[in-house]
């Protein structure tokens, strides 16, 4: 089936408001007998899963670990599968980098490695944002060029960066320069197909990786560096095209901003803190129909293994929703993009615990917003990319197929 042209065909433009909150990484396996949500005894999104019709999502397919593009898009209606794409645009799109026609950008890490380049922290204690642009106004001054490929470096949050290289001669067909776990040793980028322009981009990124190095040996803990997401600008339909929305994206974190950005969304000036997210709702209500709110913190925590901080900033998003549910949304659904179990300390295949709300669902006897309740939610378990129709669909914003 053409999906997008299935939908392009099916979807109408109406009035009415749907809002998708996700708090990314939200869900997890029990630590200590519990998970975070179970933990957090979160009241309002209990009562809300009280009333809505509940289940669990799967972002690509059972027993697969997404990253957080192919889970996000999932989230906006995408195949993950086809669209595929490299965390460098995602990340560069984010934070406002211009992508041209023989640009390759990469996410960047800067981590900790030891005499040995041996990696002992893959984010280097997640430095402050501060610290970041001093040292990548350092490499930037040192750095500017190698073998005509032409160097800039963008700061993004904590400690990440965007690297991006303009040359005709480049390609994104290479893996990431990241070993993706701590114990081992810097990893150089290898070909995903046999070429010269796979060749000609691994050895400008060797010597680039190299000079860094050198630069930063007495800047720890941010002393090396890590680089995934090779990409080239991507075509993507936007949702405005396929679903006829007026989509509006409520995030603070780059990579999610640029996801945004590649599937057609007005990404809104935000502060980065909650509260902030949702005064920005609030402002922009009348001026779109769609709202992708997106909560960060519950992913961050996660993958650092910090339970106890992963619940308070559930209970910060239980604190606010009555906030959100003032706007009164035709349609408002809330889940998370993957899981994220401080017990493994990063993304996992497990399902997300997922709830819609409307005039028109049908309430189940699901009694709280948690992996096990859910479970029994009469949504089942189901596809992420099933999400925006079950939404269009509360809307009315979907036509009757066929006679």
């Amino acid at each position: 089936m053409d999906r997008e042209k299935f939908f392009k065909d099916l979807s109408i433009k109406n009035g009415k408001k749907i809002i998708l909150l996700i708090m990314d990484g939200v869900g997890g396996i029990p630590y200590n007998g519990k998970t975070a949500l179970e933990a957090a005894e979160a009241k309002n999104l209990n009562e809300l899963a009280k009333k809505s019709s509940c289940g669990r999502t799967v972002p690509v397919a059972i027993g697969v670990t997404p990253g957080s593009g192919p889970a996000h898009f999932s989230l906006f209606g995408y195949d993950p599968i086809k669209y595929n794409v490299g965390r460098g645009i995602l990340e560069a799109l984010g934070i406002d980098v211009e992508v041209a026609k023989h640009d390759v950008v990469a996410r960047g890490n800067f981590c900790t490695i030891d005499d040995n380049k041996i990696v002992t922290d893959r984010r280097a204690g997640r430095i402050p944002t501060e610290k970041n642009r001093e040292i990548i106004k350092l490499l930037s001054e040192n750095i500017k060029e190698i073998d005509g490929v032409k160097i800039t470096l963008y700061s993004g949050k904590e400690h990440r960066f965007v690297l991006k290289m303009a040359h005709p001669e480049l390609s994104d067909k290479i893996t990431d320069a990241d070993p993706q776990k701590e114990g081992l040793p810097l990893k150089y980028p290898e070909p995903k197909i046999s070429g010269e322009k796979e060749a000609f981009t691994i050895k400008i990124i060797k010597k680039f990786m190299d000079k860094a190095v050198e630069i930063l040996k007495d800047s720890h803990p941010a002393n090396g560096l890590l680089l995934r997401g090779f990409a080239e600008y991507p075509k993507i339909p936007s949702m405005q095209e396929i679903f006829k929305l007026n989509p509006a994206a409520i995030a603070n974190y780059p990579m999610y901003r640029g996801l945004a950005k590649l599937v057609g969304m007005n990404v809104l000036e935000v502060g980065a803190e909650i509260d902030d997210e949702i005064e920005t709702l609030k402002r922009e209500w009348n001026n779109y129909d769609y709202f992708f709110v997106h909560i960060k913190k519950t992913d961050s925590y996660g993958e650092d293994g910090n339970f106890e901080n992963k619940v308070k900033i559930i209970k910060k998003v239980d604190e606010i929703l009555p906030e959100i549910l003032s706007l009164k949304p035709d349609v408002i659904a809330v889940t998370g993009d993957h899981s994220t179990p401080c017990k493994m300390e990063g993304h996992s295949w497990h399902p997300n615990p997922f709830m819609i709300f409307s005039d028109y669902i049908i309430p189940d006897a699901v009694e709280k917003f948690t992996e096990r309740e859910c479970a029994k939610g009469i949504l089942g378990t189901f596809n992420s990319t099933d999400i925006l129709p079950l939404l269009l669909a509360n809307s009315f914003k979907l036509k009757k197929f066929g006679a």
